[in-house]
């Protein structure tokens, strides 16, 4: 089983470029499928949810071709059955975008359950309550969700809630739905609006994503098209906060301000320094920094996604901090992690109270799911000693080179088998 060892007590410095956004990659790729000729994708992330997905389109008769690690060339028009049901594809959240992708291309789709990480409750209520509206029929047996339709037709949705998931599935199976669709109360994050344009470049009628209505205009076919996924806000965020945590002073490259600005704003209140400019944000602090009160929210709102880094940074911080999470309601299991480690954490509901300390101490922890796992190497680069980070693979899902990013900026990061005494001894020597 491989494990991070990490090194504490260094201040990351230097610069560290982001790559593609995941969580618009998932979409993109299942998107893609819907085109009967090939589609390029640019700007990848080289994860293992990305390489779970491309293998499950692959299945069912896609063609792929990965040019290297940051391109693919997609052709959807071999694809000769709607039925994913691999072990693989149930680990990953995004699968379930298949289900919109086939339906509005084929009007069937069989679809696994999706899995991910254990952070709550992610009911998929919104995702059939769209479809159904569209026309289809949809059903769950045998672990599966079982959608079909006749023909799919435009019609006006109201999302009860802001759902990310629902509304990227919707919207990909309304633009090839007859007549027009509109989804009130939509989702509004990045990757969301990313989807909308690279369906609008395959030929989609999509206007208004990322704000209060999205508009469709069903079209009979989508066609090729070239096209290079933004870069993602989480990734950046977590650099961005894990510089501040260790002290350091860096540049994060490749970046949409923007996209970052809720992030950003709770970095200057509580006294880290940014600056921005077109592509780059800079990051610094050379003293400790102040309490806060966060609140997850969906996008314009500060992102749930970086909750468990914020935390982490919090307890390092002077003073009494409040995290409350309002999105998934179980998504504060790492906080026995960060105990450990010396946090000064107590949870009680959905708030987390938080009593800054100055210091992490160096501790055995588990990563529970791949934000909680980016936060315990946080930690775990401030704190003195030698921290030992398990269940990497949820991390992997969604940073790419994470050791090499790290050790990039100065950080003393390494991946090793936990059996292999050897290099788990030379990596203490190393770090002396």
């Amino acid at each position: 089983m491989k494990q991070y060892l990490i090194k504490g007590g260094i201040p990351l410095r230097g610069e560290v470029t982001i790559g593609g956004a995941k969580n618009a990659a998932l979409g993109i790729i299942v998107a893609a499928i819907m085109a009967n000729e090939p589609v390029r994708v640019e700007n990848l992330p080289d994860v293992d949810d990305v390489r779970v997905l491309l293998e499950a389109i692959e299945g069912i008769g896609a063609i792929v071709e990965r040019e290297d690690a940051h391109t693919v060339r997609i052709n959807g028009a071999l694809i000769h059955d709607v039925s994913v049901d691999e072990e693989a594809i149930r680990k990953i959240r995004g699968s379930y975008y298949l289900v919109g992708a086939l339906l509005g291309k084929y009007k069937r789709a069989l679809i696994a359950l999706p899995g991910g990480c254990q952070i709550g409750s992610r009911p998929i209520d919104q995702h059939i309550k769209g479809f159904e509206q569209l026309g289809a029929k949809v059903t769950i047996h045998h672990g599966k969700i079982d959608a079909q339709a006749e023909s799919l037709r435009g019609t006006h949705i109201y999302l009860d809630c802001p759902s990310v998931g629902a509304t990227i599935n919707i919207m990909m199976a309304a633009c090839m739905a007859e007549g027009k669709t509109i989804i009130e109360n939509p989702a509004k994050e990045p990757h969301i609006v990313d989807v909308a344009n690279f369906l609008n470049s395959m030929g989609a009628n999509i206007k208004g994503a990322g704000t209060d209505a999205i508009r469709i205009r069903g079209v009979e076919a989508l066609h090729g098209a070239e096209y290079s996924i933004i870069p993602d806000q989480i990734e950046a965020g977590t650099y961005m906060l894990t510089v501040v945590a260790t002290g350091g002073d860096a540049y994060i490259k490749n970046v949409i301000p923007k996209h970052l600005e809720a992030i950003t704003a709770k970095l200057v209140e509580i006294g880290a320094e940014v600056e921005e400019f077109d592509d780059c944000i800079h990051v610094s602090a050379d003293k400790r920094l102040y309490y806060a009160n966060v609140k997850t929210m969906p996008y314009p709102g500060f992102p749930t996604d970086m909750q468990p880094q914020m935390t982490t940074l919090l307890a390092l911080s002077q003073g009494t901090s409040i995290v409350t999470e309002t999105i998934f309601e179980t998504r504060f299991k790492y906080i026995s992690e960060l105990r450990r480690m010396g946090a000064n954490i107590t949870v009680e509901g959905n708030a987390a109270f938080i009593t800054g300390v100055e210091d992490f101490t160096c501790a055995q922890v588990s990563a529970p799911d791949l934000r909680a796992g980016a936060a315990l190497v946080m930690a775990g680069l401030v704190a003195d000693g030698i921290t030992y980070v398990k269940e990497i693979q949820y991390i992997e899902r969604g940073y790419e080179n994470f050791v090499e990013k790290i050790c990039g900026l100065g950080g003393c990061m390494e991946e090793v088998d936990s059996e292999d005494e050897r290099a788990i001894q030379k990596f203490k020597m190393k770090a002396m």
